[in-house]
């Protein structure tokens, strides 16, 4: 029998480490394809309901898998001592941390990019401990040169996530994106991925030389777990055939594998631990311990800092994962070494060092931890008192956390609102439903709820302020945007957005000066040139309304075509500037700018456009003495109009053609193109052009001929149509 034969049946009983079933799917991540294809298909179409799920999951499996290595650390005086550094200073550093976020709350973005960002770097060196574990379980002893090659793969293909996630600018205003360069990020994600397939050859081709096929299949798997987890994600992300959620990516149903197979092992460990210390091995009250602790961990926290300080309790939350997740990770980093002596002996069944092991495990426990788990009235009554209050706090988190995802049932999110007012997620979902059930002041309260517990969240003053607009309530929303320039004075688009609202409410000055500073900060906001070109317009001053029309459309011209404003903007703009020309005494300018506009107009397809060229420049025309030009522009509109239909565009223009003609003492005819515009306007008769059509037929009456109106009453149809054919 082949060396590598005999090497792979002596070890064949020693490969698995709770069965080869189990070990193969949880420990090795056998289930991650059929897991990942079911949590993508299905979290697009039920996002609540996997939201509920996965909220659920994290207390048998996240949170537990955070507590196992809390328990490693702190569980003996020996281990305490021996990872000082991590269980005291950093520990320290982290709760200090934990403390100044909660009061700047502008930290929460970077903490939780840094979690985010290493969450990827943990999983890929777990999968990698592991992968080598059980390579040296079969008998492998691969040389430096080898262990480094199969290393590298693990850290390339987190390499090759970690620059997917930081490609181009944020989609998640929790992740702050290095924004590196597409292209680059393309280009170098395939030349890893054949780095990491050359590496994964060599690497692979010397483990099957040492232990042969067979014994490299739980290795073999943790591999594909790595390429599944990071390498094809990131693969189908550089083509473009995939978006990878930067602030979901590391979450989810791959945290909840990554915790399994995280409990796996570790209670694999306990167990022997307790073995090889005489002790009796209790999997029941390890992992209850694993599940309270872990509920302390994440839960008391949010609450504690949302009913104390009034603080949002998923930014609370938030920092609470972030932080204990990063504490985990250097934790773990520390304490679960293959050549820390004592782990090796119990992970790599080294007989040799069990008595070791058993020596170093037997310390005396930590004087508190001894008397909490003695037998003593008073240690039993504080664990059963502490175990049945975190129980009961878990029940209340997970019952408010399904009440406040009940977005189809408004009674459900209030009683979530009443479990826990200060979350400004669930205060978000009562606004929306509220406003879309037309209760307009239960709108505003759970707005202005949503704001106070998250007073500094960008996403919930743009939705409130979409939502002030929407009802109309202009000054409330200018009040808004002034409220939010004290904390960021420097934000461009909120300047801008201040000027349109104080321009609504009639406070020239306001927008001028919003606009004015909105270029200071950012002079690439070429809209505000336009708003400023406007008001400058309205306030009868064309030439400097000029200049910013100008700096407008040059900034325009420069932007690829996909990029550029909607022709209605466009030729709205342009109208505006040939005014200004025209009251400069521009005219040649003005005729070429409403020459552009009725081209980009038409080449639009927008009949509507084209009707308010036509007729702008009608008024143009006949501003400046060409009476027959005017109603040729005027009749082309009315044409348009006609065409559309469009009964309020067609009166409109009637309107404006009735007054050209009383101008030039057709007063029948005008009075033909008023009774027109008045019969289209029967149904909308709040509007001011009704009554101030009705005015003008009245006039009318008065003042003109009573035999020219009498003729027009009784045909008027016939008198329209004279009307609209002057020319031929």
């Amino acid at each position: 029998m082949p060396a590598t034969a005999t090497k792979t049946a002596s070890n064949a009983g020693k490969i698995w480490i709770q069965s080869p079933a189990i070990d193969l799917i949880v420990g090795c991540g056998a289930w991650s394809a059929p897991l990942l294809l079911v949590s993508y298909l299905a979290l697009s179409s039920h996002v609540a309901t996997w939201a509920i799920v996965f909220y659920a999951l994290a207390l048998f499996f996240n949170y537990p898998h955070y507590m196992a290595t809390i328990y490693r650390a702190y569980h003996t005086a020996e281990d305490f001592q021996k990872y000082r550094i991590f269980t005291v200073h950093i520990t320290g550093l982290l709760l200090l941390t934990a403390l100044l976020s909660h009061f700047y709350v502008r930290m929460l973005p970077w903490i939780f990019t840094l979690y985010l960002t290493a969450s990827p770097w943990h999983y890929s060196g777990q999968n990698y401990g592991l992968f080598m574990m059980f390579a040296r379980r079969a008998g492998a002893s691969p040389s430096g040169r080898e262990r480094w090659s199969l290393y590298s793969v693990f850290l390339l293909t987190y390499a090759i996530l970690f620059l997917n996630l930081h490609a181009g600018p944020s989609t998640d205003q929790l992740f702050v994106s290095l924004n590196l360069p597409i292209l680059f990020v393309r280009w170098a994600t395939i030349a890893l991925t054949f780095v990491c397939i050359g590496l994964s050859a060599y690497g692979l081709n010397a483990l099957r030389r040492q232990i042969g096929p067979k014994a490299m299949l739980p290795s073999v798997t943790l591999l594909s777990t790595q390429f599944l987890w990071f390498l094809i994600p990131s693969l189908l992300a550089a083509s473009g055939r995939l978006v990878l959620p930067q602030s979901r990516y590391s979450t989810g149903v791959l945290a909840v594998m990554h915790s399994a197979q995280y409990l796996w092992i570790t209670s694999y460990y306990a167990k022997r631990e307790a073995t090889t210390a005489t002790a009796k091995w209790r999997p029941v009250a390890y992992f209850a311990v694993l599940i309270a602790g872990g509920i302390a961990l994440f839960i008391p926290g949010p609450w504690l800092a949302s009913y104390a300080f009034h603080f949002d309790f998923t930014s609370s939350f938030l920092i609470f994962t972030a932080l204990v997740n990063l504490h985990h990770f250097i934790l773990d980093g520390a304490i679960w070494k293959l050549r820390d002596g004592r782990i090796a002996g119990l992970l790599l069944n080294a007989p040799a060092k069990f008595a070791k092991a058993a020596g170093d495990t037997s310390g005396a426990l930590l004087r508190f931890s001894r008397w909490t788990i003695g037998p003593s009235t008073g240690a039993l009554a504080l664990r059963v008192g502490m175990i049945c209050g975190l129980v009961g706090l878990a029940v209340l988190d997970q019952t408010r956390f399904v009440l406040g995802m009940s977005v189809e049932h408004p009674t459900r999110l209030q009683r979530a609102a009443s479990l826990n007012p200060y979350d400004a997620s669930v205060q978000l979902r009562i606004a929306k439903d509220a406003a879309g059930a037309g209760d307009k002041d239960a709108a505003l309260l759970a707005f202005k709820n949503a704001q106070s517990a998250r007073p500094n969240d960008t996403s919930i003053r743009d939705q409130y302020l979409r939502f002030l607009l929407a009802q109309q309530m202009y000054p409330e929303a200018f009040q808004l945007t002034t409220e939010w320039l004290a904390r960021t004075p420097n934000d461009a688009d909120l300047l801008v957005n201040r000027g349109i609202l104080a321009n609504y409410v009639g406070n020239s000055e306001a927008a001028h000066a919003s606009w004015e500073q909105a270029l200071k900060v950012d002079p690439r906001q070429w809209n505000a040139h336009l708003y400023l070109a406007e008001l400058l317009q309205s306030e009868g001053k064309p030439a400097e309304a000029l200049q910013h029309f100008r700096v407008y459309f040059d900034s325009v011209a420069s932007l690829k075509p996909a990029n550029r404003p909607t022709a209605d903007v466009v030729v709205g703009a342009l109208i505006h500037m040939a005014g200004c020309m025209s009251d400069t005494g521009d005219q040649f300018h003005a005729i070429r700018s409403y020459d552009t506009a009725e081209r980009i107009a038409r080449e639009s397809g927008d009949k509507r456009l084209q009707s308010l060229v036509a007729s702008s420049a009608a008024d143009f025309r006949d501003k400046h003495g060409s009476f027959s030009e005017a109603l040729r522009l005027f009749q082309q509109a009315l044409r348009i109009d006609s065409s559309i239909p469009s009964a309020e565009l067609e009166a409109r223009d009637l309107i404006s053609y009735a007054e050209l003609l009383r101008e030039h003492h057709l007063e029948n005819l005008a009075y033909a193109c008023l009774l027109r515009a008045h019969l289209l306007m029967e149904g909308n008769q709040g509007v001011p052009e009704f009554a101030r059509v009705e005015n003008s037929l009245k006039e009318l009456e008065k003042t003109s001929d009573a035999k020219q109106i009498a003729e027009v009453q009784h045909d008027p149809d016939r008198v329209l149509a004279q009307a609209l054919n002057l020319l031929n």
